[in-house]
This record gives C-alpha cells, sequence and structure tokens, in this order.
C-alpha cells in the first residue's frame, strides 16, 4: 500500500479551495491538512514540516514568488496550482523553490498525480508548462556554450554596436562576426538582434567596463 502523503491547501478562493479539498479528502493515500486562505493562516494552524502545500499564487498578504519562498522556509514541498501560468510566475515559482506547477485547469487526477509525485521526492509540471523550464534550462548552459569570442560578438550586439563597428572593435572582418553570430544564433535559438541583446542582458554578458542595456 502507498505510504500516506498529508497535504495541505493555501488559496484564497473559496469555491476552488473547497473543491480541491474535497479532492484531497476523498484521495484514499492522502491526508487532507490544514486548509487556509493565506500562508499567515495556514502558518497558524499547520505544523508539521514535510508534507505537501498546495499553494495559490495570488494571494492577499504574502504572494506569488515570495509566498513560495515563505512556505519552502517552513519545511514544506509546494505544489502551485494557480490561474496564472505565465513563464514569468513558472520560472519565478520554481526558482523560488516550488517542486511542481499546474494550472487552475488541472483535472482532479493530475492534481493527485502531481501530489504523489512530490509527495515521494520528486517534481511534476504540467507538460504544457514544461517549456517553460526546458527553455529556462537552455539558457542557464548558454554561458557555458559559448566561446569567449562569441560572448565579445554578443556583448557587443548588446551595446548596439553594427556587425563593423564589431569586426573594428575586435580586429577581426565582417564576414568573421557573421560568422561567430551565425554560432550564437545555432546555439541559443535567439534569431533576431533584440533577442540577442536581450540573452546578453539576461546571462550578464556585457562589454568590460560598459553596463548593459
Amino acid at each position: 500500500m502507498a505510504e500516506t502523503v498529508v497535504v495541505g491547501v493555501i488559496e484564497d478562493h473559496p469555491l476552488y479551495r473547497e473543491a480541491l479539498a474535497r479532492v484531497l479528502y476523498e484521495a484514499d493515500d492522502i491526508e487532507l491538512g490544514a486548509v487556509a486562505e493565506s500562508v499567515g493562516h495556514f502558518a497558524a494552524r499547520d505544523q508539521r514540516p514535510g508534507t505537501v502545500v498546495v499553494l495559490d499564487l495570488k494571494l492577499r498578504g504574502l504572494a506569488d514568488a515570495a509566498a513560495v519562498r515563505q512556505v519552502v522556509a517552513m519545511g514544506y514541498h509546494v505544489l502551485v496550482i494557480s490561474a496564472h501560468a505565465g513563464q514569468s510566475e513558472v520560472l519565478g515559482a520554481i526558482s523560488a523553490g516550488a517542486r511542481g506547477y499546474l494550472t487552475k485547469e488541472a483535472e482532479g487526477g493530475e492534481i493527485l498525480d502531481a501530489v504523489r509525485e512530490i509527495g515521494a521526492g520528486g517534481s511534476y509540471v504540467s507538460p504544457a508548462l514544461a517549456s517553460f523550464v526546458l527553455a529556462a534550462q537552455r539558457n542557464a548552459a548558454t554561458r557555458a556554450e559559448l566561446s569567449e569570442r562569441e560572448k565579445q560578438v554578443l556583448a557587443l550586439v548588446a551595446a548596439g554596436e553594427r556587425d563593423q563597428d564589431i569586426a573594428d572593435t575586435m580586429r577581426i572582418s565582417v564576414r568573421t562576426v557573421r560568422s561567430y553570430l551565425d554560432r550564437i544564433r545555432d546555439k541559443t535559438g535567439r534569431r533576431r538582434r533584440p533577442e540577442l541583446t536581450r540573452l546578453a542582458i539576461e546571462e550578464g554578458i556585457t562589454v568590460p567596463g560598459r553596463p548593459g542595456r
């Protein structure tokens, strides 16, 4: 028989909170813990670190990634279930320590699967949102993938330099600059100049002595 997973809920929408609590309560291998409308109320009711907490992001009071960090710091494993599922929300929650992320469109069965996976020490991200996480992991590896010369070209692009300016600065031909740019695009998947500029800023790749834009 599977080990029982204790699950708490922090959700400020009464109807969704009730429905979620019912789904968890009716599962044979899940014990429903504290159910609260805010992180503060939950902290006052539940003192069993190590359990799974299903957390909404847009709460009253402490919310978003700050709420995730607080609940993780209290010793819980967080599964975010939110109506907000943009890239910034998903990556912010995962970076703050959430073990999983679902949208409020998730069916009861998927919620239970995610809770069980996280309760067993794993993680679970809705397949529809997994691309955000994969993209972030790919971008995190960009700095290591790019050569020093490619980083220099990228930094100069971010500084607003034209191909000829880059060639002059690096004392190479324009053709070589464009070859570097082609390689950077192939490695990162960023094609247009504004996208390359954004990548340089995200990765902190700047011209020495000159701040990024």
